[in-house]
């Protein structure tokens, strides 16, 4: 896609957002963590959602504090692996969970573009969405299992970077030329509010933090860590253009599955080898 956007003069002052209202727009649109949002517009949406790997890495660190503890205690890597897949749930209310669904339910029902929208939009999940809901979370904590068999340590960091991954493709999701699918909701007040060069920029940053966190296991284990922001990248890229292609656009529920793609992704990865 085109983005002649990108070559747009600077927002005058008053329209830019501060770094402080991005993150209390990624805090609390992404997360249940106290975090007052005091604008909601698009400047702020558009520092929110480049700021959305800080809320992946709070919410990383904080999964894998009551797995860590229950190795530590003495509890095995299975349930550790299901504890710390759980929690990211509970930070977020399900919310990227329920868009992993309603997005299988979209793209499983075979309809048009404004039929499979409004099945994305009811309550009720369908089979497709319970499918991948069960398969995603049972390769998570399968994934999340092997890594924290190795080491605590391995485990976390694993933990950690699928959830900075996840929102990473995120943000990436939300860069311009993406379109929404619909002129309400999420996914239409973060829709093509990143600029591209500020998304590859985050994204490159992600990638050296994680490559430099993963350096003390070795050269190999950053190499692998490094792998697998790549893959969960590209498998969540391949979902979104499906999307867009499939639902002329993107929604919230869209956002979710990206994201959860993502942190799948990174967890197979991880756990090979």
């Amino acid at each position: 896609m085109t983005d002649s956007t990108d070559d747009r003069p600077p927002l005058p002052p008053a329209e830019r957002a501060t770094l402080a209202d991005g993150i209390r727009f990624a805090f609390g649109t992404l997360t249940v963590l106290p975090a007052r949002i005091t604008r909601w517009d698009r400047p702020a949406a558009r520092t929110g959602m480049a700021c959305a790997p800080l809320a992946g890495l709070a919410v990383g660190l904080l999964a894998t504090v009551p797995g860590v503890l229950l190795l530590l205690l003495g509890g095995g890597p299975l349930l550790a692996a299901a504890v710390t897949v759980a929690a990211p749930a509970a930070l977020t209310r399900g919310l990227h969970l329920d868009g992993l669904a309603d997005t299988a339910d979209g793209l499983g029902s075979a309809k048009p573009a404004e039929d499979a929208l409004r099945i994305m939009k009811q309550s009720d999940i369908g089979p497709f969405g319970v499918i991948s809901l069960l398969f995603v979370l049972l390769i998570q904590v399968a994934a999340l299992a092997d890594a924290y068999a190795g080491s605590w340590t391995r485990g976390a960091l694993a933990a950690v970077t699928a959830a900075v991954t996840a929102r990473l493709a995120m943000t990436l999701a939300s860069r311009r030329g993406v379109p929404a699918a619909r002129p309400g909701g999420l996914g239409a007040a973060v829709a093509g509010v990143v600029p591209r060069r500020t998304a590859a920029q985050v994204g490159a940053l992600v990638l050296a933090a994680v490559v430099l966190a993963a350096l003390p296991a070795g050269l190999p284990a950053a190499a692998q860590h490094a792998a697998a922001v790549l893959a969960g990248l590209l498998a969540a890229e391949l979902l979104l253009r499906r999307c867009v292609h499939r639902f002329d656009g993107v929604t919230g529920d869209v956002f979710g599955a990206v994201c959860e793609t993502a942190a799948t992704t990174v967890l197979v990865v991880l756990a090979l080898g």
